[in-house]
């Protein structure tokens, strides 16, 4: 499906021109980055969690110092994640790995799922660094810079339970409502959406499979050595060749070892990502679909209630606004994220796809040598023979 023929439907106000301007100007040098590294486990009475220290070097002017360094623990970046989705309702927001487990790879808290999680946890600040409108986000700033006790003291100053309840309430009031009627573009973008999801969530359960069914594979091959080195103990005239074959055994393990390596770091990640990705996209149309619904209902109430049509039409003018911007973020974030999905499938798809032309043609070099040094034998062996 051709996306890039979406076209706006609206006239553009000024403040979403300078949405626009924020998507289209991005800088072209880097000035913040930041890495997740030394995760701690912390052990109490109650819960068993793990914090990550986070280091920022900046040349930002916004920011007091050019370095920072905090730790954070999952349910800050939970926390900064709901904070970008409420400033930025249509905004598509990085995902965040999932709470206890990436789905087939590893159990919870041993050090393989610690360093899945802190290489998702990077990526995840890395993006929003790299979002021309998230990263000057200031609650992204301050979970960058705060110290665990301010930060603490700023999540307090949010709204309430009862005012979150309510807000809660009103959102799946809109979302039962639905829209009247969805624009041309949203709602080729919602089918592709529904495709990607399909075809997404397909390539992360085949590859997940091909994974599996490669570590049993070389958990079985990697066996064979040592029965082959056992076996030419026992059979003196094959000692030589026995001992060759189980060295060529030993390298292909190493060589499927690396491969599997590529895979489990390199390719499925990228496949999980995106499948998370699909889950945020769906959540982005009905945020944008309750916006509209809610300008729905003002216009619709504006029909029968006579009396307060001052007050709806003033509403209903500063709804369209939002519904506005609201779309044209959303379009100019769409084909950002779309551009940035299509590079990095392709580069894992075609950097695996040369790493096992690489490894076909060392585990071919590797018996095609024995091969040859054992028909070399072969020949000298029968010239000995002739009289």
């Amino acid at each position: 499906m051709d996306m890039n023929s979406f076209s706006p439907m609206m006239p553009t106000s000024p403040l979403s021109m300078i949405n626009q301007v924020k998507f289209e100007d991005e800088p072209d040098l880097k000035d913040l980055f930041i890495t997740v590294d030394e995760p701690e486990s912390h052990v109490t009475t109650i819960e068993t969690f793990i914090t990550y220290r986070i280091i920022t070097k900046t040349s930002r002017g916004e920011f007091d110092s050019s370095d920072f360094e905090v730790r954070r623990r999952y349910q800050d970046f939970l926390w900064l994640k709901g904070k970008l989705e409420e400033a930025h309702p249509t905004l598509i927001i990085p995902p965040l790995p999932e709470k206890f487990i990436v789905r087939g790879m590893v159990e919870r808290f041993n050090d393989d799922f610690i360093e899945t999680r802190r290489k998702a946890l990077q990526k995840f600040l890395n993006r929003i660094a790299d979002h021309p409108t998230l990263t000057f986000n200031e609650d992204f700033k301050i979970f960058l810079t705060a110290q665990a006790w301010e930060l603490s003291s700023h999540k307090k100053q949010g709204p309430g339970l009862l005012s979150k309840m309510g807000q809660t309430v009103r959102a799946v009031a809109l979302s039962m409502r639905g829209v009247k009627s969805r624009p041309q573009q949203f709602m080729e973008m919602n089918d592709f959406i529904e495709m990607f999801s399909q075809k997404i969530n397909l390539i992360d359960k085949i590859s997940q499979r091909i994974y599996k069914e490669e570590r049993d594979y070389f958990d079985e091959m990697k066996e064979y050595g040592p029965i082959h080195i056992l076996w030419s103990a026992s059979e003196e005239d094959l000692a030589d060749t026995l001992s060759g074959v189980a060295s060529c055994i030993d390298s292909c393990c190493k060589a499927t070892e690396k491969r599997m390596s590529g895979l489990s770091e390199a390719l499925l990640p990228v496949v999980h990502e995106y499948v998370l990705y699909s889950e945020i996209l769906m959540g982005v149309m009905k945020r944008r679909d309750q916006i509209q619904a809610e300008l729905d209902s003002k216009v619709e109430a504006l029909t029968y209630k006579k009396a307060d049509a001052d007050l709806l039409t003033e509403e209903i003018g500063k709804l369209e606004d939002k519904v506005e911007c609201a779309n044209n973020a959303l379009k100019a974030d769409w084909e950002r994220w779309k551009q940035n999905m299509q590079n990095d499938i392709k580069s894992a798809f075609a950097d695996m796809a040369e790493a096992n032309v690489h490894y076909y043609e060392q585990c071919l070099a590797t018996w095609e040598s024995f091969l040859m040094s054992q028909t070399d034998l072969h020949s000298e062996e029968t010239s000995e023979d002739k009289p």
